[in-house]
C-alpha cells in the first residue's frame, strides 16, 4: 500500500470553506483510503491506499469527490510519504529550522514553477524573507513571521502561476512523523 500525505488548500481559514475533519475522514474512507487520520483543522491528511497512481490522479481525484460530495471546491496537494521525507531532507534552511521552525515555511506546489518565474519573485522581495525552490516545492524563511510579510500565498501564486498550500516546519515534522508511523512495518 502506499501512504499519502494529502493537504488541503484553503480550508477552516477565517470562516472560510469550513470543513469537519470527520466528514472529510468518511470520504476518504469511501474512496477506499486506509487508516485515515487527521492533524490539525487545517486540512493535513495521511492514509494509505492499495492502488499504485501518480499523485496528480489523486489530486484530482480528491478534488472531484470533495466537489461533488461534500459540494466543497477546494485545491489538494499530494505526496507519498517518500516525497515527503525528500521534502523534509531537502530543507536548505537547517539552521532555520533548528532554531526558529515556527518561521520556516514549507509550500507545496501542484507542480514545479519555471526557474525564471522562481527568480524574479526571488529579486522582488523586498522584505527580510529568503526562498529557496526545490522541485514542486517552496522554502521560506519568515523572520518577522507571516503576518505582516508582503510575500504572501496568494502572492507567490500569482508570480509563479501554480497554486499551492504552506506549512509551518513543525507541522510539516509532525505530518512527516504521522506518515511514517503509519509506513512502518506493522501496518503493511
Amino acid at each position: 500500500m502506499t501512504t499519502w500525505i494529502a493537504l488541503l488548500r484553503a480550508v477552516n481559514v477565517a470562516g472560510r470553506n469550513l470543513l469537519a475533519m470527520g466528514d472529510l475522514r468518511a470520504l476518504l474512507d469511501r474512496l477506499e483510503f486506509a487508516d485515515v487520520k487527521t492533524l490539525l483543522q487545517s486540512g493535513n491528511v495521511v492514509c494509505r491506499r492499495a492502488r499504485k497512481e501518480p499523485s496528480a490522479v489523486v489530486e484530482a481525484m480528491l478534488e472531484k469527490e470533495t466537489a461533488r460530495r461534500l459540494k466543497l471546491q477546494v485545491d489538494f496537494v499530494v505526496r507519498s510519504v517518500d516525497e515527503w521525507d525528500q521534502i523534509v531532507a531537502g530543507n536548505p534552511f537547517r539552521a532555520e529550522a533548528t532554531r526558529d521552525p515556527g518561521h520556516l515555511v514549507a509550500m507545496m506546489l501542484k507542480t514545479a514553477p519555471a526557474a525564471a518565474s522562481v527568480k524574479a519573485l526571488q529579486a522582488a522581495i523586498s522584505g527580510p524573507e529568503r526562498l529557496r525552490a526545490s522541485g514542486a516545492q517552496l522554502y521560506i524563511v519568515y523572520p518577522e513571521g507571516m503576518g505582516r510579510s508582503k510575500l504572501t500565498n496568494v502572492a507567490i501564486e500569482k508570480a509563479l502561476g501554480v497554486r499551492g498550500t504552506a506549512r509551518n516546519w513543525n507541522t510539516v515534522l509532525k505530518v512527516q512523523r504521522a506518515a511514517q508511523e503509519l509506513s512502518a512495518p506493522q501496518h503493511k
